[in-house]
């Protein structure tokens, strides 16, 4: 467990814009930054991080934070775990005793798989440079690929004893559970047999966005045409192939430098870039690319060159895949290597600035790419050229900006000798398709629901409904809690008192006893007026770095400003913009009455539900104190009204 002490330096500590720059591709946009959201698909940014506040927010799902939440959310953690993810980052010293057992035992699945494949990671690693077999097979072949120790290190290259089940033994002889190193992909077992699944290879470890150990990939050594000469970690709760890109971990920060991302097949592809000081690179491991891979890509750069042997075979092969990266926006480029050259031959014994400068001059746009190489030798025959012409505005109708279509229109027009206007039917006709396939269609349960749903009903629902008017009083304090304003002092001479609009709030929520139906707003709500009780303001930082999530990620949502119109602008065109902060003497005491007269609605309702019963009883006494009752509440609510008609009139 952590001490508050050290939590609290991990808060004070954890930059927001740093946290968020190791996953997310940030621009600065006034006081704050701008990216691509990691929680949802989005084409425009709307994931704001703010670091005066030091929290983020996203406009597009909602989700928002400090440093702490980010890191559980991303990474799917607990806030332990979160708070040793920002220690380490920050190199803050955290003592912590040895798992035991017991505790292991205890553990989550997916927790549990973590330290495992962390274990993994370590014995793998261990093999290669400690024990006679790794040196002499695993450590040798990889200095014949010619790679050096750094570079070894680095991606923590491992290798696995060619015995059945080594790794197997091992770990329980540590503690970890037979069925959860099964359930880890790392050990196979069939009744009473058991066996490594990595035996006898060479292993490249795969890490997340922020360094853990997902899963593996093994290479063979030995010539056997029985074993598969690549094998990987299976699906877990961990590990998903299609979610994860080899090398991300070590090319994030080189992908945000450079503005590129280089895409190449396999491990060692990325290892031999970035031993000759290319590290912008990746690498799909040698499974069809998917959305969320283009979208971790697109997270840190909009530029991507897909790096291909010379095998045009296997290139036409990968073409339809390509098509996903295109309508995700990324402007797409293709690199091809001389015929028998992949990108790890390619790179021996060349610099960086040898391997740049043959990339800038050889990469070609993808689109005009498809089209030279599905045109090369059927410029005689129509039927292909025919299917050519659509297989190339099936690609350009996929692109969402509307400039970039109409380049490539253009160019392909020439290329291809098509009249533009033919081009653009085409394309259009696609676009149509595509848009009409995503329409949803009309369920006639949906009709029914709608038909069955009266007027009255609606408006009953919005009647009952707190949400809206709680969370503006919880928005109040947050914003202006601290800020104070004039009130009636109630004396002979209607004389004006200051008060911060935390203690009227609390004032008249606490007078009246009225309890927020939204469980969540009632408890911050007690711990505001606990905070301020102790301090006489409201200490933004303590509801930032709460450890309750749902509390740190609503105070994110409420501090978070999605647009504002600044100084400039006024000054500029004239405009004079008044302000909810310049109106707060009438906006808090209008709002707290409208919430009463909420709250007085809801009694009336109730003693008259009294009432009905009370009358088909038949108990007299009871329907006529009920009815002074109604009275009583009913005039209340007038007063209160008035008050509200007054403050309209002086604002």
């Amino acid at each position: 467990m952590i001490d508050n002490s050290t939590a609290t330096r991990i808060f004070e500590t954890a930059n927001i814009v740093e946290v968020v720059q190791d996953f997310v591709n940030l621009k600065k946009r006034g006081v704050n930054y701008l990216g691509l959201c990691p929680f949802h698909n989005e084409k425009t940014p709307s994931f704001t991080v703010s670091p005066a506040k030091n929290i983020f927010k996203c406009f597009g799902c909602g989700k928002g934070g400090n440093s702490v939440h980010f890191i559980r959310e991303h990474e799917n953690v607990d806030y332990w775990d979160a708070l040793r993810y920002l220690a380490k980052k920050y190199h803050i010293e955290i003592v912590e005793r040895e798992i035991t057992r017991e505790e292991i035992e205890e553990k989550n699945k997916k927790e549990s798989l973590q330290i495992i494949t962390s274990f993994a990671q370590k014995y793998f690693t261990a093999n290669l440079t400690e024990t006679s077999e790794g040196k002499t097979i695993g450590l040798k072949y990889l200095i014949e690929r010619g790679f050096n120790e750094n570079v070894i290190e680095k991606f923590q290259l491992g290798y696995s004893l060619d015995k059945k089940d080594d790794f197997a033994k091992t770990a329980v002889s540590k503690g970890y559970k037979i069925d959860l190193l099964e359930k880890s992909g790392l050990v196979i077992r069939k009744e009473n047999w058991q066996a490594d699944r990595f035996r006898d290879r060479v292993i490249f470890p795969i890490h997340s966005l922020s360094g853990t150990i997902l899963g593996f990939g093994g290479r063979i050594l030995r010539s056997d045409k029985k074993s598969a000469k690549y094998i990987n970690s299976p699906e877990t709760e961990l590990y998903s192939k299609s979610k994860v890109l080899y090398g991300i971990f070590q090319a994030k920060k080189s992908m945000i430098q450079e503005n590129k991302c280089y895409l190449v097949e396999g491990y060692t592809d990325v290892i031999s870039l970035h031993q000759a000081g290319i590290e912008n690179v990746v690498a799909s491991s040698g499974t069809s690319l998917t959305n969320d891979q283009i979208r971790l890509i697109k997270r840190f750069t909009p530029n991507i060159t897909i790096l291909y042997d010379g095998d045009e075979a296997g290139i036409k092969a990968s073409l339809r895949g390509i098509n996903m990266i295109l309508e995700q926006g990324l402007n797409t480029k293709v690199l091809l290597f001389p015929e028998g050259e992949d990108p790890d031959s390619f790179v021996q014994n060349k610099s960086s600035s040898v391997i740049e400068k043959y990339i800038a001059e050889n990469e070609k746009d993808f689109i005009l790419f498809k089209t030279n190489l599905l045109l090369k030798g059927n410029e005689n025959d129509p039927l292909k050229v025919a299917g050519l012409i659509d297989n190339i505005v099936q690609s350009i109708a996929v692109i969402p900006a509307r400039i970039t279509r109409s380049v490539y229109i253009k160019e392909c027009s020439t290329l291809l000798d098509v009249k533009e206007e033919l081009l653009y039917a085409e394309v259009n006709k696609h676009i149509r398709r595509q848009a009409n396939s995503k329409i949803a269609p009309i369920r006639e349960s949906d009709v029914v629901r709608r038909k069955t749903t009266s007027p009255s009903q609606l408006q009953s629902q919005i009647e009952d409904g707190y949400e809206t008017i709680e969370k503006k009083i919880i928005t109040l304090l947050f914003k202006y809690g601290n800020n104070t304003f004039s009130i009636n002092s109630n004396s002979e001479n209607d004389e004006k008192i200051s008060i911060s609009v935390a203690q009227f709030i609390i004032d008249e929520i606490t007078k009246d006893d009225l309890i927020f139906k939204n469980t969540l707003y009632n408890f911050v709500f007690n711990e505001i007026k606990l905070n301020y009780s102790k301090n006489q303001q409201i200490n933004e930082k303590y509801f930032i770095n709460h450890q309750d999530a749902k509390i740190n990620s609503l105070v994110a949502e409420i501090l978070s400003t999605q647009h504002s119109l600044s100084d400039f602008w006024q000054k500029r065109s004239g405009l004079y913009i008044a302000t909810e902060e310049m109106n707060l003497n009438v906006e808090i005491p209008e709002t707290i009455l409208t919430y009463k007269i909420k709250k007085v609605n809801e009694m009336i309702n109730d003693v008259q539900k009294q009432g009905i019963e009370a009358q088909n009883k038949n108990k007299v006494e009871e329907i006529i104190v009920i009815q002074q009752k109604i009275v009583q509440l009913i005039t209340l609510r007038k007063e209160l009204a008035n008050d509200i008609k007054e403050r309209i009139v002086l604002k």
